[in-house]
């Protein structure tokens, strides 16, 4: 016999996005793996939770796999969360589920919150085919690149754009996304489920103009 590693979605603003089975996961396991204790911390702490959790996160992950997987083999239980949404989205954590598949051991899923679905959910954009970037690389050029490349795929297939992005570095991206596209229609949904959530249906020319008087906020999701 052996544990089972829970890869454990969170909500990504609401805390009532949160599930039952999440909660009962949180409270069976023998520790939580968290890529910011503090964070993860206080959603715990709203619901009375009290368990032993461990950091992991991109600066100690591959230091950790092997303590988790000692312990998964030892039939520890151990449930894996990100400081949002839906670890490994965007968030560490792909290695220690690939090593943990290479072992035979039991991964499982408790589905919930994820940006980038409840971004395009109200996008109003085309939702029958999509692709997730993720972060786009920091670097203009890998950026300019890899925005191009996908400039070629989208002729090939109609398809909406899903991409996350800092709020430092959002009025950027726009403008090499008017670059390489032109000025097409884009949506920004910002602070998603949260008080102050905003959705912004424009065109991307439209949006480089207010977040240049506009001091973006929040967690962004851009789609087009």
């Amino acid at each position: 016999m052996s544990g089972t590693l829970y890869i454990v979605a969170t909500p990504i603003g609401n805390l009532k996005d949160i599930s039952f089975r999440a909660l009962e996961i949180f409270q069976k396991v023998d520790y939580i793996l968290c890529e910011d204790t503090r964070v993860t911390g206080k959603l715990l702490n709203n619901f009375d939770i009290s368990n032993k959790m461990i950091s992991f996160n991109d600066y100690n992950e591959l230091s950790r796999i092997p303590m988790v997987i000692n312990d998964l083999t030892a039939d520890k239980n151990i449930a894996l969360v990100s400081d949002s949404g839906t670890p490994l989205v965007s968030d560490p954590g792909f290695k220690l589920v690939r090593e943990a598949i290479a072992c035979d051991l039991r991964v499982e899923t408790i589905p919930g919150p994820t940006a980038a679905i409840s971004a395009l959910t109200v996008s109003g954009l085309p939702t029958d085919k999509f692709i997730f970037l993720g972060f786009l690389p920091k670097k203009y050029g890998k950026k300019n690149k890899l925005l191009n490349d996908l400039k070629k795929t989208k002729q090939i297939m109609k398809l909406t754009v899903i991409i996350y992005e800092s709020p430092f570095r959002l009025r950027q991206t726009l403008v090499d996304t008017k670059e390489v596209f032109g000025d097409i229609p884009i949506v920004i949904c910002r602070e998603l489920t949260k008080m102050h959530e905003e959705i912004r249906q424009e065109k991307v020319s439209a949006a480089i103009e207010h977040f240049s008087k506009v001091t973006p906020k929040g967690e962004i999701t851009l789609l087009f």
